[in-house]
């Protein structure tokens, strides 16, 4: 289930760096959960409508934030979070939240980035993590491991997990994004995702997104 939340314009300045804000808001919303503990069958999507004023956003026409997760009660019970208490941050508020349709999504489908980046990592032999950005081939076969990781998660069987994603490096607008969170820098890419598979693996992308940290608002798709 996919969720669109209306919200209310900002009453003080929002950082550029808040997106532990909206991570804490969801939990907050959600109650007592482990959604957090293990592999992410959700997403969420960066607020739209920022502008940019004196080194803070602003959102003087409010915003809209797209919430998805694959269990829908748990989107249920996120809706009676809100309901209870509707504050988001920085003086916004919830007006109003749509259950948005499912797309009736084919074997072959282009994503876009919700406003947000997506984040490809892999292990290095030292055990750090090497960031894959958009234009590294590399990245595809990281997106598409961790892709059928979730679905076998989920319940998938292995006609569904023949799944591959690739980035659309016909893009001309591609880039790559540094965003920091309680400290720590991520660097992900703002690119559009082919995806190809059966409806039902596409559409399951649609919802819990692509890469790592999509609990943490990182490869939400639209």
């Amino acid at each position: 289930m996919r969720l669109q939340l209306h919200l209310s314009p900002n009453t003080e300045p929002v950082p550029f760096n808040h997106l532990h804000c909206l991570t804490g808001a969801l939990h907050k919303w959600l109650g007592a959960n482990n959604i957090h503990d293990g592999i992410s069958l959700y997403s969420f999507g960066w607020l739209s409508g920022a502008k940019s004023q004196h080194g803070k956003l602003s959102f003087p026409a409010g915003s809209h934030w797209h919430i998805s997760f694959y269990d829908d009660n748990i989107a249920k019970q996120l809706l009676k979070g809100i309901l209870k208490e509707p504050t988001l941050f920085a003086g916004m508020h919830v007006t109003q939240v749509q259950e948005l349709a499912t797309p009736a999504f084919g074997n072959f489908y282009r994503f876009r980035t919700d406003h947000s980046a997506i984040l490809a990592r892999q292990s290095r032999p030292d055990g750090s993590r090497e960031y894959l950005l958009w234009g590294n081939p590399q990245a595809d076969d990281v997106l598409t491991h961790l892709l059928r990781r979730k679905l076998e998660v989920a319940g998938f069987g292995p006609e569904h997990r023949d799944v591959q994603v690739r980035f659309d490096r016909s893009y001309h607008r591609a880039r790559s994004r540094k965003v920091t969170i309680k400290g720590t820098d991520h660097k992900g890419s703002e690119c559009p995702v082919w995806v190809a598979g059966t409806p039902e693996a596409v559409q399951f992308v649609w919802l819990v997104g692509l890469g790592d940290l999509t609990g943490s608002g990182f490869g939400g798709l639209i």
